[in-house]
């Protein structure tokens, strides 16, 4: 890695976020070995209970009792830090084709995610880089020191056409680390010069940082910011998301958002069958008044690895309603806990499903919510770049 690839490093000496910046000091390169956490155990500040294997691990780990009775007289360990390694990606922008989703392209400055939500259908994803979807997933980060100027000669590509781009589709942009390493900003810098409309989803406060790029997008046309909001209950919260924003702090970010008009919407996602689906309509009610304009919401689904962290988690923190839980997932997956099946995955099945979009579909009524206005997409152009001819027109 170039001395100079990455960006602002002498500004990252005075933020304020001491535990990013000895992160950033511990950062190897893309091959570096992680420092892996125990395959068992729950820590402290951190979402999975568990550390399972990734599927492409050659060997698998799992813990056994030796009659020593060890696994229950562990000491509280401490808390697992961030560990932070350079990705060496050549790319900013990843495209889908998919019919459920609602955009073709996206950029991620982060792979793994610090927030630490245990229901993150991202967690599987980090099998692909050697990791576990568990604990690895919320303490290994993968981030991409040169992703602004990447993205930028994408976009200069003769042919490109501009559409909504999505910020936050895997990882949240707005992730503890990112008030140091500020790579999100970056990319807005970039969109904003290009006038490239986007859509950001966090749970994070931390958007409010980026008011002064939002607002003048906004006054574009070319940006709308989505607050994910799980549930109102901040005990639930805690252990459901430790690191994400308090669902007040969530609520009043959206107010701060919609008064320097900037479209703002919440989704009330994931809903979880017999956790949290009954707060659905509050959820919705407390956004609207915090001037939410626009409502979205997800069914809980769980691929892969992620079955395993969720069920542990159930386990560990609802132990007396976790089995009603996962029975009624299964009965909105058609009798399994994830239905991968293009149309069915993001809004499951049965009775109990339909249940809830009716819920939903109502609420969203009620509340007068709007209908998704259109980014504008016609202003897209290339800016001159300095000593080119152009740019002495």
């Amino acid at each position: 890695m170039p001395d100079g690839a990455f960006p602002r490093a002498e500004l990252l000496r005075g933020a304020l976020d001491p535990e990013a910046l000895a992160a950033l000091g511990r950062a190897g390169g893309p091959d570096a070995e992680p420092a892996r956490p125990a395959p068992f155990l729950a820590r402290r500040g951190r979402g999975a209970t568990t550390n399972p294997a990734a599927r492409y691990d050659r060997q698998q780990t799992e813990p056994f009792e030796d009659g020593w009775t060890s696994l229950d007289t562990f000491p509280e360990l401490p808390p697992l830090p961030t560990t932070l390694t350079r990705d060496a990606s050549k790319t900013a922008i990843s495209w889908n084709g998919s019919p459920d989703i609602g955009f073709d392209r996206a950029v991620n400055p982060y792979r793994g995610c610090e927030h630490g939500c245990v229901y993150c259908y991202a967690r599987p994803s980090h099998a692909y880089l050697g990791f576990s979807p568990g604990l690895e997933f919320e303490t290994q980060i993968v981030f991409k020191p040169d992703v602004a100027a990447l993205l930028e000669r994408e976009l200069r590509r003769p042919g490109y056409v501009a559409r909504p781009m999505a910020l936050g589709s895997n990882t949240d942009p707005y992730q503890p680390v990112d008030r140091t390493l500020r790579l999100t900003r970056a990319v807005l810098e970039v969109l904003d010069r290009f006038n490239h409309p986007l859509s950001i989803v966090t749970k994070s406060a931390g958007v409010l940082r980026d008011l002064d790029i939002l607002q003048r997008m906004a006054g574009r046309g070319l940006v709308r910011v989505w607050l994910s909001v799980t549930t109102l209950d901040p005990a639930l919260a805690r252990r459901m998301e430790p690191r994400a924003a308090a669902p007040a702090r969530r609520l009043q970010t959206i107010t701060a958002l919609a008064e320097a008009g900037v479209p703002a919407g919440v989704l009330a996602a994931p809903m979880i069958p017999g956790l949290n689906d009954m707060e659905l309509e509050r959820i919705l009610a407390a956004a609207r008044r915090h001037g939410a304009a626009h409502a979205g919401t997800v069914l809980l689904r769980l691929p892969s690895e992620l079955r395993d962290v969720f069920t542990a988690w159930l386990e560990e923190h609802v132990p007396d309603r976790a089995r009603r839980i996962l029975a009624l997932i299964r009965e909105t997956r058609g009798g399994a806990l994830n239905d991968s099946r293009l149309h069915h995955r993001f809004s499951g099945g049965g009775p109990y499903a339909n249940l809830l979009a009716q819920r939903f579909a109502r609420a969203r009524r009620q509340l007068g919510f709007l209908g998704r206005d259109a980014l504008d997409c016609s202003q897209f152009s290339c800016p001159a770049v300095p000593g080119d001819q152009l740019s002495l027109l």
